[in-house]
């Protein structure tokens, strides 16, 4: 049994791709008034239908995270293509890592990166904070990895939801609990001392 460990690399800085965009100009994502009410907004109409992170929210999020998302599709669609073009020696470019194959294949900013041989091999996709954004494995196939921007939008709105969230349970308990006295108030006035 042979273990391999081997990497080739290739980095890619200037093709003129423009499906693949540079992840430094989609990281400028900020929280913006607006969408911390659309938000807010959305956590009270969740809270009234007792729903936590209902369909709205999860679309909006999805929306959100896809804009500092690198194009993973487009990186993955360009693999694909290449491979089901029935031309064999592009797996072998692939294994061997040519620079220049490479370069065509993954475009500006990313840098791919072929581990092992045989049934153990895989290709690694990096942005170019060096970050993996994807993974290819025979046995499995694409895996997408999350880059920090991603996370953190993730969190900023999932943070922002959920203290909108809570505080809406908090004034919706408080309307049932007051309501809820109010009608035992009632049912006291009602009391008949004969029986």
């Amino acid at each position: 049994m042979e273990i391999s460990n081997n990497y080739s690399t290739a980095k890619v800085w200037n093709t003129s791709n423009k499906n693949v965009s540079k992840s430094s100009e989609k990281n400028k994502w900020k929280l913006t008034d607006s969408l911390k009410e659309k938000i807010v907004d959305l956590a009270k109409k969740d809270a009234q239908d007792n729903v936590y992170m209902g369909n709205a929210f999860m679309n909006l999020r999805k929306t959100e995270v896809s804009k500092v998302a690198p194009n993973r599709a487009a990186l993955i669609g360009k693999f694909s293509q290449s491979m089901n073009s029935g031309n064999m020696s592009a797996m072998k470019e692939v294994e061997e890592a040519d620079k220049k194959w490479l370069c065509m294949l993954f475009g500006i900013p990313y840098e791919a990166k072929y581990q092992g041989t045989g049934t153990g091999s895989a290709i690694h996709v990096y942005n170019e904070d060096g970050e993996e954004v994807l993974t290819y494995t025979g046995g499995v196939g694409w895996q997408e990895k999350e880059t920090k921007a991603e996370s953190q939008v993730h969190s900023a709105l999932k943070m922002t939801y959920y203290e909108a969230f809570s505080e809406a349970r908090k004034a919706l308990n408080s309307e049932e609990k007051a309501g809820s006295i109010n009608e035992d108030i009632i049912s006291q006035g009602n009391f008949d001392m004969k029986a």
